[in-house]
């Protein structure tokens, strides 16, 4: 990729973070979309729930990646938390489909953030970017936050949505949480630990979205997930290997739910999702398998 100016909402996230300092790195300018008011010319003010920006500060900008959203994990779906977690995507993504959309001269490319979500309950059933999106709050969720990007994506504007795994990285996500529990010797596996867990090293997940940036032609839904999902059991077992931990805990599933609440469907739900466009255009994996990726972690 040429050096470039690139626009990133949910920056401060675990993924926005990582992938921030791997652009900068490189020597391209990020441009932060903050909440506050902006106390540098890289700083952009918008409100994702309000569904305002500062379109003047996107001028200039060659590509937008959007991370942003309230935390699904963060705590329990009441009411009022999902539609919190409804606005600060389909509305934040709302807002800068259309802020990019009015631009005279528009970003090369939009990249917006998605989650395998969209697929909702599989079992074993092998799913791709082909697959129908299933039913309940997350998968109608993904279906209508992919499509609050119409606007970027009727003024002509190269859309890509990353329907994002269970990123294994310790800042942050499931994994944030995982470490601290296994590393004390209290990890185990959660239900019957049958369930697929589709999960992609942070490494992978900012090298997969840098490969969506850069490569021409490449638009529409990309799964970033390991190509090969492992269950719940066979992960636990290699978090146990990797941290030299037993994992002889278990949680049933009955706990979990009256814990998480209507979050836990998602815990102990199987989705067994496979990156086949994300392979089919070129790229690769440093970090494929779960062991490599917690070792990465």
């Amino acid at each position: 990729m040429q050096l470039s100016r690139i626009a990133v909402a949910g920056a401060s996230g675990l993924i926005g973070s990582a992938l921030t300092r791997s652009l900068t790195a490189d020597g391209h300018e990020v441009v932060r979309l903050v909440r506050r008011e902006p106390r540098k010319e890289t700083e952009v003010r918008w409100d994702p729930e309000a569904g305002r920006v500062d379109t003047a500060g996107l001028a200039g900008c060659d590509a937008v990646v959007n991370l942003a959203g309230a935390g699904v994990g963060s705590r329990r779906w009441t009411d009022a938390y999902k539609k919190r977690i409804h606005d600060s995507r389909v509305n934040g993504t709302t807002a800068l489909a259309k802020a990019v959309a009015s631009l005279d001269k528009p970003p090369r490319v939009f990249v917006n953030g998605s989650a395998m979500g969209y697929y909702g309950e599989t079992g074993d059933r092998i799913v791709d970017e082909n697959s129908p999106a299933g039913q309940g709050f997350l998968p109608e969720l993904c279906v209508e936050w992919e499509g609050a990007a119409a606007p970027a994506q009727q003024a002509g504007v190269r859309t890509a949505f990353t329907r994002t795994g269970l990123v294994v990285g310790r800042g942050g996500g499931a994994w944030g949480k995982l470490f601290p529990l296994f590393r004390a010797g209290l990890g185990g596996r959660m239900g019957d630990g049958r369930q697929y867990w589709s999960f992609i090293a942070l490494h992978d997940e900012v090298a997969a979205i840098r490969h969506l940036l850069a490569t021409d032609g490449l638009s529409g839904p990309f799964n970033l997930t390991a190509p090969e999902p492992l269950t719940n059991r066979e992960i636990t077992e290699a978090m146990g290997r990797v941290l030299h931990r037993p994992t002889l805990f278990t949680v049933p599933a009955p706990v979990l739910r009256a814990v998480l609440g209507e979050m836990a469907g998602d815990v102990l739900g199987s989705a067994r999702v496979r990156p086949t466009r994300l392979l089919e255009s070129g790229f690769t994996f440093a970090f494929p398998d779960i062991e490599g990726a917690i070792r990465a972690a």
